[in-house]
């Protein structure tokens, strides 16, 4: 029995940190550049790292149970921002992410079995159980939370697979309709935007002629579809080049356009000289 409670003492502190070091990458990669969510990473990396050492070194119940805690806020924020947004910002579905979820459930699952033992085998396995007048509360709640727990688990697999199994963006037009540009400024540069006023990117690595942000990249950096249009004061020279799966892409003075998932509000530039999927974002910025 002690090799168990060791097992998933050991298993919660190493997806603690697995879970950290994942939004630490991520903001690392490009979101600490979206506005609220960036350091809500950076945060949750910090802290993660930081309660799975210390679950690690010193078997703390109370510190499992604010990892426990931990991992049910970051999945419910990853969820929220799947289905509604958080902060203006909607979230896609990456590989990162999913591992992110399945990550959270199953760390939730090893740390509330392992501060829901009975205090007799945490002793008998060489963990320290802590004897204070919280503890104590807890231990003699521990039937009846047990059952809670489990329900918990249990309903944050069913939400986690519902959000992952539901579809899709939509397919990307064939690029039949008429997509309007327009001239904004974003701190004091005027850029190009698109009909909603939202700022339009260039990828460094695509060439006049072909994209190359395709799968995860087109997720985050939606391409900009359809027959261009000038609006008032766009003077740059506009173009389509074909997508690999033959939708016209809206290219201004030979760039590619793209808007950003991470821009939640027209005005914003977050995007913005950023090194994300493989190469350099820009703001389109306007001719003349």
């Amino acid at each position: 029995m002690g090799w168990g409670w060791l097992a998933l003492r050991v298993t919660g502190a190493g997806l603690l940190v697995s879970t950290g070091a994942i939004h630490l990458d991520l903001y690392l990669t490009g979101y600490r550049s979206i506005p609220e969510v960036g350091w809500l990473f950076l945060v949750q990396a910090i802290v993660a790292c930081g309660l799975g050492l210390v679950v690690l070194v010193s078997g703390s119940r109370l510190t499992a149970a604010g990892g426990a805690v931990l991992a049910l806020s970051t999945l419910g924020g990853y969820l929220l921002s799947l289905r509604i947004g958080l902060f203006g910002f909607r979230e896609v579905r990456t590989p990162a992410g999913v591992a992110a979820g399945v990550i959270e459930v199953t760390m939730f699952a090893a740390l509330a079995a392992f501060v829901l033992g009975d205090t007799e085998q945490l002793r008998s396995a060489g963990l320290k159980a802590n004897t204070s007048k919280l503890s104590g509360r807890l231990q003699a709640a521990i039937p009846s939370t047990r059952w809670g727990a489990s329900a918990l688990t249990l309903l944050a697999a069913v939400l986690l697979g519902l959000c992952l199994a539901s579809p899709g963006p939509a397919p990307t037009s064939t690029g039949s309709s008429v997509e309007l540009l327009k001239i904004g400024r974003v701190g004091g540069v005027s850029v190009v935007t698109n009909a909603r006023a939202f700022t339009l990117y260039w990828f460094g690595p695509d060439t006049p002629t072909k994209s190359d942000c395709y799968g995860t990249c087109a997720l985050y950096w939606p391409p900009v579809v359809g027959i261009p249009r000038a609006g008032p004061g766009v003077t740059g020279e506009l173009g389509i080049i074909r997508r690999s799966h033959g939708a016209a892409q809206v290219t201004y003075n030979g760039h590619p356009l793209y808007s950003y998932v991470g821009d939640g509000a027209p005005g914003q530039a977050a995007g913005n000289n950023i090194d994300l999927n493989g190469g350099l974002w820009h703001e389109m910025a306007a001719s003349g």
